[in-house]
This record gives structure tokens, C-alpha cells and sequence, in this order.
């Protein structure tokens, strides 16, 4: 499974609040690629709960 941050992310921290081992805020989201794997579930809730939808899992 992938998963990106595109370009309407607006950096709120939702994403790391929820999932701080796999993304990482400093002015817009990044994901530790390594940690996905480990931690789909919170990768998911972290995706549903982003007010821009920027998260994309595939």
C-alpha cells in the first residue's frame, strides 16, 4: 500500500496528531514510508479525518 500527501494539504497537524509515526508536519504533511505497513489502521483514521482529503492511500 502507498500512500501521498498531494498538494491541497494545508499543514493543520490533524494527520500527525492522529498518526505520529508514520507523518511528520513542517509546513505540509510527509510520510515515513517505512511506518505504513506497521500502522494502517491509523494511516486510514488519519486519512478520513483530514478537512482537505490530501491524504491519498492506494
Amino acid at each position: 500500500m502507498t500512500v501521498k500527501v498531494n498538494d491541497s494539504c494545508i499543514g493543520c497537524g490533524a494527520c500527525e496528531s492522529i498518526c505520529d509515526a508514520v507523518f511528520s508536519v513542517d509546513g505540509v504533511a510527509k510520510v515515513d514510508e517505512a511506518a505504513v505497513a506497521d500502522n494502517m489502521d491509523c494511516v486510514k483514521e488519519a486519512a478520513d479525518a483530514c478537512p482537505v482529503s490530501a491524504i491519498e492511500v492506494e
